[in-house]
């Protein structure tokens, strides 16, 4: 898990970034849905910190416009973002309901990405 001051950076890096990153993207990454999930997941207050932690370590870095395989690479920019989030997922993906699920299709249709 994160230590304190991490997770406080990469709190800040969601909150500011993930919206806009995903509306970008949405359209070319197929675990978009999965991600808008995790979001809602880490902005449920019924979350536990360690799940938050994890979901909010993997989106920060999908967050990141300088990973280790940059974004813009075409192909395959998204591939290791795909990888962090699916690790989480993994890891605590049991915790993200089926009411976060539905918020983020109803979110990404809302923004007529879905």
């Amino acid at each position: 898990m994160q230590n304190s001051d991490t997770l406080g950076r990469d709190e800040v890096l969601v909150r500011d970034g993930f919206v806009n990153k995903i509306k970008a993207v949405a359209r070319r990454i197929p675990f978009a849905e999965d991600a808008v999930a995790a979001w809602f997941c880490t902005r449920d207050p019924s979350t536990p910190l360690r799940v938050r932690a994890t979901l909010i370590g993997a989106l920060a870095y999908f967050v990141l416009p300088t990973d280790m395989v940059p974004d813009f690479v075409l192909g395959l920019g998204f591939t290791d973002d795909a990888a962090v989030l699916l690790a989480a997922l993994k890891l605590v993906g049991s915790n993200i309901s089926e009411a976060h699920r539905t918020r983020a299709r109803r979110w990404l249709q809302s923004i007529d990405v879905a």
